[in-house]
């Protein structure tokens, strides 16, 4: 009998390339540089080549790459308990769900692996409390040009058809409206209505804000209306626009919110936080087996403790208007084609008049910055909260030599 035996690690680069082209299903447009390795704000292909880092993962690794405070918790995690299962107590979980409660408006943690099963949690979450407070009222409305997951239901609840087309028919019991539109939200609540979930900013659109009237109306329609409102900042928290979480911003507390993204700097966790009322779930209602196990949750707690430490919500702040300062001087050049810069914190959207987002990706590639595009006339950029203002100027003199070209 003849034992199979398994193949070497691949070489980086090419085959790592070529291996993707063969084995891996294809589902992203992936940029052609193969990176290995990573240290605060830049990374390095298998070529040498440096890169400012002005993505972070989209949006997760909010203390840059491989952090000497995460890397220390991790090790020394790792070499302690990985993983049990939630039949039994784990100390690092709780120690993240006891600092999530003490600075949020929330009352209890629900762990998940990502920002979509934080999201499913939270219509599951919603649907059961419909059942007992609503005379079972199940449908939740979102916005049009929202992003929420790409799990079935998440994808049903994301006002783009462009994330559903391929996988219709959705499921029942999501609606959408237009973003920033109080009216159209009032005139879509009915009877059936038991949550509004909304993103404060809306990010795979192009970091769009809400406006603190139209947040604070929705709350005070849910309040009327008794149904539940709902915040996913999946993308938005962890101190990425200036605050530890947007709705600080808005003055307005969520009844349920949902995290993922740069909760535990680059390892994969998600969390659904309610308050007290909306909390319904009772054993058996939901559940995961790697969810908040004693690795990612320390590391959790490592980041989220060194962001209020830090106060890297500040320097989120301080940075991304030393940002929006550049790019608006930019924008003055004739030649920029820069129509609009939005921004929330370390979040800028740069929209261009013309479908010239991809040229410019590229180019800022080239020269050693990486930035994400969100359509054909917009850039993202979510670079780490650790940013200074040397690597501000860096990314100012490439992003601006790769608009003028």
């Amino acid at each position: 009998m003849t034992t199979a035996t398994s193949p070497a690690p691949a070489a980086a680069g090419a085959d790592t390339k070529a291996l993707e082209q063969q084995l891996y299903m294809r589902t992203f447009a992936r940029q052609p540089i193969t990176l290995v390795r990573g240290a605060g704000v830049r990374v390095w292909d298998d070529e040498g080549k440096e890169y400012l880092d002005f993505l972070a993962g989209i949006a997760v690794n909010v203390l840059g790459h491989c952090p000497p405070v995460l890397v220390k918790t991790v090790q020394e995690q790792v070499a302690t308990l990985i993983h049990t299962t939630n039949l039994y107590y784990t100390t690092p979980q709780m120690d993240l769900a006891q600092l999530l409660v003490q600075h949020s408006v929330l009352d209890r943690v629900f762990y998940a692996n990502s920002g979509a099963e934080a999201n499913e949690a939270a219509i599951k979450l919603a649907r059961k409390w419909g059942k007992r407070h609503k005379n079972g009222a199940y449908e939740i409305i979102t916005t049009w040009n929202s992003f929420h997951g790409r799990t079935l239901a998440t994808v049903a609840a994301t006002g783009n058809r462009h994330y559903q087309e391929p996988f219709d028919p959705m499921p029942a019991g999501f609606k959408h409206v237009a973003f920033n539109d109080l009216e159209a939200m009032r005139e879509a609540v009915t009877d059936q209505t038991v949550a509004i979930l909304l993103e404060p900013v809306q990010g795979e659109s192009g970091v769009h804000a809400a406006t603190k009237d139209y947040l604070q109306g929705v709350r005070k329609l849910c309040d009327e209306r008794n149904v539940l409102f709902m915040l996913d900042e999946v993308q938005s928290g962890m101190g990425r626009t200036g605050t530890l979480w947007a709705y600080e911003q808005y003055g307005v507390e969520p009844y349920v919110m949902t995290l993922a993204k740069g909760l535990a700097g680059g390892l994969p966790i998600g969390a659904c936080l309610a308050k007290e009322h909306a909390a319904v779930f009772e054993p058996g209602d939901h559940g995961s087996t790697f969810a908040g196990n004693p690795l990612v949750c320390a590391a959790g707690y490592a980041v989220l403790k060194e962001i209020l430490d830090k106060d890297l919500a500040g320097n989120a702040e301080r940075m991304g208007q030393r940002i929006v300062a550049g790019l608006e001087e930019l924008q003055k050049e004739s030649d920029s084609g820069i129509t609009e810069i939005r921004s929330a914190g370390l979040w800028v959207g740069i929209e261009f008049g013309t479908e010239k987002a991809t040229d410019i990706l590229n180019r800022c590639r080239e020269n050693g910055l990486l930035v994400n595009k969100t359509s054909n006339t917009a850039i993202r950029l979510a670079p780490p909260l650790i940013l200074t203002e040397a690597d501000v100027d860096q990314f100012l003199d490439i992003f601006g030599r790769a608009v003028s070209a």
